[in-house]
């Protein structure tokens, strides 16, 4: 997502009169992807973990489980809501993988562009995509287990791009006028370091399930 935001501002075009609105639209988006995961806690909490359903295997087992907890068309509501999300990540997550190798590579990028003015942009997301697919459509595969490694991968990952990119937007010389205010350093470094703390047990717990 992070590599993502900047190369879609970049794609757009946005200007420095549409830089203020350009911010609130990733600030009250982020808001809102973090309300919305709240909440599926919150309901997995009161509905499942409470009535001694720990052993979830996959997004389908969730989803049946809520059916005799929360009434006949609860479980409905749950699987639209995961469908929703994994079209987004289908689609998000092969985007910014495009993007960000393209750009380091030097390739032309860009969903603006036509298939024959970036080749390799477009021949990367599609793959992407396939993989994704293929991978899922594996039979018998642990596919809640995948989701934890991943995340644990995330975790060790995220801490220096966070970083990295922190430092380049307090650098005068890069972004000028909109380099980082003192309240956002503070807020920024102090989420980071928040996030740094917090993937440390789940990365630690994860990867000794998966030696074990």
């Amino acid at each position: 997502m992070q590599f993502y935001l900047q190369a879609s501002v970049v794609e757009k075009g946005i200007t420095r009169r549409q830089y203020k609105t350009s911010q609130l639209d990733v600030i009250s988006g982020c808001i809102f992807t973090d309300v919305v995961a709240w909440f599926i806690i919150v309901a997995c909490a009161a509905t499942l973990y409470a009535a001694g359903m720990h052993q979830i295997n996959d997004a389908k087992d969730a989803a049946e489980a809520l059916k005799p907890l929360v009434h006949e068309y609860a479980y409905i509501l749950f699987a639209v809501g995961l469908f929703n999300a994994s079209l987004f990540a289908a689609s998000i997550l092969p985007l910014s993988t495009a993007y960000t190798v393209c750009e380091g590579l030097g390739f032309e990028s860009g969903i603006g562009k036509k298939f024959s003015e970036a080749p390799a942009f477009y021949w990367l997301y599609t793959g992407l995509i396939a993989a994704g697919a293929g991978l899922i459509l594996l039979p018998s595969l642990p596919l809640i287990k995948i989701q934890l490694y991943s995340q644990a991968l995330n975790g060790i990952a995220i801490a220096p791009v966070l970083i990295f990119m922190l430092l380049l937007v307090n650098k005068k010389e890069l972004m000028g006028e909109y380099v980082n205010s003192k309240l956002y350093n503070a807020v920024a470094w102090g989420l980071t370091a928040v996030m740094i703390v917090l993937s440390v047990p789940f990365v630690w717990d994860t990867t000794r399930q998966l030696l074990h």
